[in-house]
């Protein structure tokens, strides 16, 4: 996996792999490394995905928490 991908090249990556294997678009030989670079766009997405919403909840946690020592 390219070190300097993000979240929306990732994605847009995957689209065109799901719409080439869609459109019978590439050969057998080469299906077995478009569904391992698949895979891998996968992984990384959910784990993009997973580690914002941490990082998400992380900050709307610590927002709630100045609210109630604000109202003290």
């Amino acid at each position: 996996m390219s070190k300097n991908i993000n979240y929306t090249e990732a994605i847009v990556e995957l689209e065109g792999i799901v719409s080439d294997i869609e459109n019978a678009s590439i050969g057998v030989d080469e299906l077995s490394e478009k569904v391992k670079r698949a895979a891998e766009l996968i992984k990384f997405c959910r784990s993009k995905l997973t580690s914002t919403e941490k990082e998400v909840n992380s900050i709307l946690s610590s927002l709630s928490t100045e609210e109630k020592t604000d109202e003290s």
